[in-house]
């Protein structure tokens, strides 16, 4: 099953609105149940407890589950800068980190139940983009 990890995101706050039929536990049983899943683009969704819970829930529910995950992210490897403890101008000019985007605990949980494949090239949609601009 391939999940983008925006969409999911907002279909699980879609579910919270009363009018919606589909429940939370409704839009993640196939993301738990399904033997593979591929979640494009971890970390893409600003950081906040709401998100990093969820982060949370989806993936500890897999690994517990022993289920295959692959994950992608434009994010490289590395921990947060609160546990670098970079502070002030220096943080601002820090590329920010997959540890930043979806927290250590999961960063770490991560470590233990994938493994790392780093792609690197040009990117793509600025090599060939398909739109015109006339």
């Amino acid at each position: 099953m391939f999940c983008d990890y925006r969409e999911l995101l907002k279909q699980i706050q879609n579910s919270y609105n009363p009018s919606v039929q589909a429940t939370e536990l409704q839009v993640l049983r196939p993301i738990f149940e399904t033997e593979v899943v591929l979640l494009d683009d971890l970390g893409a969704v600003k950081p906040s407890e709401w998100v990093w819970d969820t982060v949370s829930l989806v993936l500890n529910a897999r690994y517990n589950e022993n289920r295959t995950t692959i994950i992608t992210s434009n994010f490289l490897d590395g921990p947060s800068a609160a546990t670098e403890r970079v502070d002030g101008p220096r943080r601002a000019a820090r590329e920010e980190t997959l540890g930043d985007r979806i927290g250590e605990r999961m960063r770490s949980r991560l470590f233990e139940m994938c493994r790392l494949v780093q792609v690197n090239g040009k990117d793509f949609r600025q090599k060939f983009r398909s739109a015109a601009v006339r």
